[in-house]
């Protein structure tokens, strides 16, 4: 089955294309992107929904490895309003 894993940073990203066999999870195709032991990797999400590293694949998913946030969003939102 065709997988894609993405892999965002705050100025590029990368991704890889795989095919993987039937019943391959998450740390299959992170593994086989060749990005398992990268730092900074907080979790991962399937097409956005957050997923773990044993949760099976279908075909067509996109793999996204996470980065822990940067700043609580409902802080950031507050501080943009007192700005505005």
């Amino acid at each position: 089955m065709k997988i894609e894993v993405v892999l965002a940073w705050p100025r590029h990203a990368e991704s890889a294309t795989l095919q993987l066999p039937a019943g391959a999870r998450v740390a299959d195709a992170v593994a086989a992107a060749g990005w398992s032991d990268l730092p900074g990797i907080d979790g991962y999400a399937i097409f956005g929904q957050r997923a773990q590293a044993d949760t099976v694949l279908s075909e067509g998913d996109r793999v996204e490895l996470l980065r822990p946030l940067q700043a609580d969003p409902k802080d950031a939102r507050r501080r943009r309003a007192r700005k505005a």
